[in-house]
């Protein structure tokens, strides 16, 4: 079979792309993006060409744009240039030059394909005068050069530096718009190939150096593995194929278990202690926090959680969430909805909210002597009733302040303590069937009032967050 024969052949088998799609190839002018337009070129795609100027090599790069612009020439399609102080750039931003340059090049990717779609679209929607349906729309992908040898250095390389499974499966064929056709072939495939059609195409002589870590790999690491093992290249893409099935099952495995975990409860999401430490898997613990932003460094918190009282909570580090161990339960909560009403049972022991979290410890004693602060509050018993409710106070609220006997609305409360406005924003109140019992941080209740008679108490502790 043809090297033309399986390119068309794996496009066909993945679904990549088709024949009316519109395509945008990177070119760097090396031997495999080369081979890339050539074939693209004679399977009879409609492509523009992008190229990159890092301005990284001096003279070379210069000789480099100029061969990627004379290839657009040669092959009669558009031609796209973004040039680049990449060493400002990386030493802005605290980068290594690689990734930079990754970053940069794949940012103006986006772009591009965007202001194609634009472009191609708004041209058809003018010529036939109105929105066009999804058979007129043109899709734009825009395809890169990876190849097998690629794919190998890249699952080699996240094995030496730890990855799970994901990491061992390689580079993806397609992710978003970007495609990458030649996944399936290998470097001397391509070699060969650009010598039988006299394709001329540039070297990067900095390929040649070891200094980074992909060149590391590809110049020394896999040819002396390859002394050992000779097939090693072919058997790490084997392999590839082999973890993106077993990744697939992993995933359904994964999904399934969740489901029988992890219950959704309005904007939070609840996973009983006890069936998860039942499992003893620290996957499946990463799995279950990993779509909230906690990393895999956080499993062993995530452990030591679960065995803690309640209240105790860790947050991610990524995104606005945080896991709460609540009576039996781990709950993963949107920091943003921290001002939802939170119910209070008899048992609990302490409760997580906005401005820190309150301590409950019920007493039974004699000749009790309260102290008594803003951050404390030591309550009569027996007038309370569970469940208790902590919410942020609203307008219309009134409580009796102590030691007065007539109402007092906590607006007018707010005025007299000089509160801001941002200040009454984060007040919040505690009630037990709907009478307030403390106005946190502030005042208690005159009716909860601790007296000579009192021999029940319920105290309660706010610590600052």
């Amino acid at each position: 079979m043809s090297l033309l024969q399986k390119f068309q052949d794996n496009i066909r088998q993945q679904n990549l792309f088709s024949l009316k799609d519109k395509l945008i190839l990177a070119v760097s002018g090396g031997v495999d993006s080369v081979v890339l337009c050539e074939l693209c070129h004679q399977a009879g795609y409609d492509f523009a060409i992008a190229h990159c100027n890092f301005k990284l090599r001096g003279k070379e790069s210069e000789r480099d744009k100029e061969f990627v612009k004379n290839l657009a020439k040669k092959y009669k399609v558009a031609f796209h240039l973004k040039e680049y102080d990449t060493e400002k750039f990386a030493s802005e931003n605290k980068m290594s030059i690689q990734e930079a340059a990754r970053v940069l090049r794949y940012e103006w990717f986006e772009d591009l394909v965007n202001a194609e779609w634009s472009m191609v679209n708004e041209g058809t929607q003018k010529n036939i005068h109105h929105s066009p349906p999804d058979s007129y729309r043109v899709t734009i992908h825009l395809l890169t050069a990876h190849h097998a040898d690629d794919n190998a250095e890249t699952v080699l390389m996240n094995f030496c530096r730890g990855t799970g499974l994901h990491g061992l499966t390689g580079i993806p064929v397609s992710y978003g718009h970007i495609r990458r056709p030649l996944l399936w072939l290998t470097k001397e495939e391509l070699i060969q190939f650009a010598k039988e059609n006299k394709l001329d195409f540039v070297e990067d002589t900095s390929n040649l150096s070891s200094k980074y870590t992909r060149n590391l790999f590809r110049n020394e690491i896999i040819p002396a593995i390859g002394k050992v093992f000779p097939q090693v290249k072919q058997n790490i893409v084997d392999n590839i194929s082999r973890f993106s099935e077993i990744e697939k099952l992993y995933r359904i495995a994964v999904a399934d278990v969740k489901k029988k975990l992890v219950k959704q409860k309005g904007a939070e999401w609840h996973i009983p202690v006890k069936q998860l430490m039942g499992y003893h898997n620290r996957a499946l613990i990463y799995e279950i926090i990993a779509d909230f932003g906690f990393t895999e460094k956080q499993i062993d918190e995530v452990i030591k959680l679960a065995g803690s009282e309640s209240g105790k909570y860790i947050d991610s580090p990524a995104l606005a969430w945080r896991i709460i161990r609540h009576r039996h339960w781990l709950i993963i909560s949107p920091v943003s909805s921290a001002g939802a009403a939170t119910i209070i049972e008899e048992k609990d022991k302490s409760v997580l909210f906005e401005n820190g979290w309150l301590k409950l410890e019920q007493l039974q004693t004699t000749n009790f002597k309260p102290q008594t602060s803003n951050d404390s509050a030591c309550l009569d018993a027996k007038n309370i009733r569970f469940p208790l409710i902590l919410r942020k106070w609203k307008t219309g609220d009134y409580f009796y302040p102590l030691g007065m006997k007539k109402k007092k609305k906590l607006a007018r409360l707010f005025i007299d303590q000089k509160l801001s406005k941002s200040d009454k924003e984060k007040v919040w109140v505690l009630e037990s069937d709907r009478r307030i019992l403390w106005v946190i941080g502030y005042r208690i209740d005159e009716r909860f009032k601790v007296t000579e008679k009192s021999n029940s108490f319920l105290k309660i502790t706010l610590h600052h967050s």
